[in-house]
């Protein structure tokens, strides 16, 4: 009686099987649409707060502020896949130093692609600092750089510690 059980059970799980493994994946697209989206989110959100301080450091009217937007988001654009290479290098990095024997062989290649990524994104900030300082006189490029310094400071530390950025309250 027990052995005609546990066969039951044995052939029960079996035919369940292919199903449980046709399961799974449908949920990494689902998945991965939400991160994408709560990614979007964020960068609006980024690029809203830094057209924010930037048109208030700068003293900018209502057109030089969407001009300045629509600059922004031509370099986020831009930016996006870069980004992405860095977060998937870093999360091979982490699933090896985890010690996932998967990822251990591709830990140089990770963080070659990280260093490398991290490389174009510096020289698309110049770019972009570039961009938006060549219309302005020397003291308002000299707070432009200052002000893009520290938004991008202040956007690497809610990164880190894994939480939206707040929006300043709308006057």
């Amino acid at each position: 009686m027990r052995t005609m059980k546990r066969t039951r059970m044995a052939v029960l799980a079996l035919a369940l099987l292919p199903w449980v493994a046709m399961a799974e994946p449908a949920r990494e697209p689902r998945r991965e649409a939400r991160d994408a989206e709560r990614m979007e989110r964020m960068e609006k959100r980024q690029r809203l707060r830094q057209v924010l301080e930037l048109s208030d450091a700068l003293e900018l009217d209502n057109a030089q502020a969407l001009k300045m937007e629509q600059t922004l988001q031509s370099f986020d654009a831009r930016r996006r896949p870069l980004r992405e290479q860095v977060r998937d290098a870093a999360r091979v990095l982490h699933q090896a130093a985890q010690g996932d024997s998967a990822a251990l062989p591709q830990v140089d290649g990770a963080a070659q692609r990280a260093f490398e990524a991290r490389e174009r994104i510096a020289a698309l900030d110049r770019e972009l600092y570039q961009a938006l300082a060549k219309d302005l006189p020397p003291a308002k490029r000299a707070q432009l750089a200052l002000t893009l310094a520290r938004t991008e400071g202040r956007a690497k530390l809610k990164w880190k510690k894994h939480r939206l950025p707040e929006l300043p309250p709308v006057e």
